[in-house]
């Protein structure tokens, strides 16, 4: 059976950001990860995760100015240097959670963009992933892409599982690998065993939601059971990314895996 690990970035919401860490917990969570909380000062989140016992197995990179429209900015020309110091951030956030995986968002291409400048968004793209490969090698980090689905990430600079290898593959770090989240891959292109099989030794991490909603993974089109069962023919050690938005309360919400590991639902502490 996969291991778990609750996004806390979705998941938990119904409390502010640090107490998540205490929800995912008792639950029964005993990993989690999150996009962003370079907000809060690293003794802040370490504390939590110290307290609670959790493992934390994915964070973002800083992506830049979400409000204004960035999606990350690895491809985004002239801000280099802000995509160096967005890793230095991110690798100093890794070290002192001991987590070992950043997911580096690519960036949007400008609306309209012809191919001339798609090339050079991609060469900036390839640059600045060496780059973050390098600088996470010697802390022992694997840098994670992934792939997104364009009615989400309008414009987003790929969308196929196949884009996201062939990138990994001109890259050619050893420590770069794709980030494959089955909500996005069900709604681009489906097929999403095949591309599991193929793609599995290159995969450092994978996500799930229902789709076409991105509520709970029980509900919607895609068989989790037997994806899992999968995940398990093709040994997969990683962890299992819950990044769904509840369609009520996270804990209610929670009975599919309290299914699948034939468990009784946490009781919270009064």
């Amino acid at each position: 059976m996969p291991r778990f690990a609750a996004n806390l970035t979705f998941l938990f919401n119904e409390a502010p950001f640090l107490e998540r860490f205490a929800e995912a917990a008792q639950a029964g969570f005993r990993a989690v990860e999150f996009a962003f909380a370079y907000q809060y000062q690293i003794s802040e989140l370490v504390a939590r995760q110290a307290e609670h016992r959790l493992e934390v197995v994915l964070i973002n990179a800083p992506a830049g100015d979400w409000e204004a429209g960035d999606r990350g900015l690895a491809s985004l020309p002239g801000r280099e240097h802000e995509f160096a110091a967005a890793i230095a951030n991110a690798l100093q956030y890794a070290r002192a959670l001991g987590c070992a995986r950043i997911h580096v968002l690519a960036g949007v291409l400008p609306e309209g963009a012809d191919d001339a400048e798609r090339d050079r968004r991609m060469r900036t793209y390839l640059r600045n992933l060496r780059f973050a490969c390098t600088e996470a090698m010697a802390q022992g980090v694997t840098i994670l892409i992934e792939a997104l689905n364009p009615r989400d990430f309008p414009n987003y600079l790929f969308s196929r599982q196949a884009q996201a290898h062939a990138i990994r593959a001109e890259v050619g770090a050893p420590n770069l690998k794709v980030q494959m989240d089955f909500y996005h891959a069900q709604i681009v292109e489906g097929d999403v065993t095949h591309k599991l099989r193929r793609y599995m030794p290159h995969i450092g991490h994978v996500q799930i939601a229902g789709v076409p909603d991105r509520h709970e993974p029980d509900a919607g089109e895609l068989n989790y059971g037997y994806l899992f069962k999968v995940l398990d023919e093709l040994r997969y050690d990683g962890w299992v990314g819950c990044e769904y938005w509840p369609a009520k309360s996270t804990t209610a919400g929670l009975t599919w895996l309290y299914r699948l590991l034939d468990r009784k639902p946490a009781v919270k502490q009064s």
